[in-house]
């Protein structure tokens, strides 16, 4: 059974992670955590160090719920081009992601480069594991004889990914989901063009 404590400190990192996508992790701070949960810094402090130690584990509450997502989301596909179109279609409201702010694999990403190594290496796993999940998922549908051997899965994975992250970016930056529309099309084809 969770504590009541326990569920404080699930409410703040809730609160704090759409905070911390938007913002990004330099420009948010316990601030605008204490506002948006209407907590006291006693309690907040009760339950974080400080704002490094919020940072760390709203990206680890970030990243977990993405990986919760798109795993449910693909878990769903009983092919492996369902797997796939499941994972690409996740990506299809831009506009409208589940955590306000855009995905915050990217957002993550692009601040931790430079700034913050512990984030960046997590990030790094996250994708590095997310990559040779969906290697896997194109494997598998080669042996299976979904698709053709002919079938790059680490280049078409690679491509599929960078494509949709980078188009979240670019829809939200011109505000308009119209380019990821085209794009998820383009990107069905061209695996449609390796079934058997």
């Amino acid at each position: 059974m969770i504590t009541k404590a326990e569920r404080t400190k699930q409410f703040i990192l809730e609160t704090a992670a759409p905070i911390f996508n938007q913002k990004g992790i330099s420009g948010a701070n316990i601030d605008h955590v204490l506002a948006a949960t209407k907590l006291t810094k006693g309690c907040l402090y009760g339950h974080f160090e400080g704002k490094e130690d919020l940072a760390m584990q709203v990206v680890d509450h970030m990243l977990n719920t993405n990986g919760e997502k798109m795993l449910l989301t693909i878990s769903k596909g009983k092919t492996a081009k369902a797997k796939v179109f499941a994972f690409l279609d996740f990506y299809k409201y831009p506009l409208n992601t589940y955590l306000k702010g855009g995905c915050p694999v990217f957002n993550i990403a692009v601040e931790s480069d430079d700034n913050f190594p512990a984030i960046n290496e997590k990030i790094a796993g996250v994708i590095r594991r997310g990559q040779e999940m969906f290697v896997n998922i194109l494997n598998h549908g080669i042996e299976n004889g979904e698709f053709s051997d002919k079938l790059d899965s680490a280049v078409y994975a690679f491509k599929a990914v960078a494509a949709v992250e980078g188009a979240v970016v670019m829809c939200r930056a011109m505000n308009t989901a119209k380019p990821m529309t085209s794009l998820l099309k383009s990107l069905k084809l061209e695996l449609e063009g390796y079934a058997l």
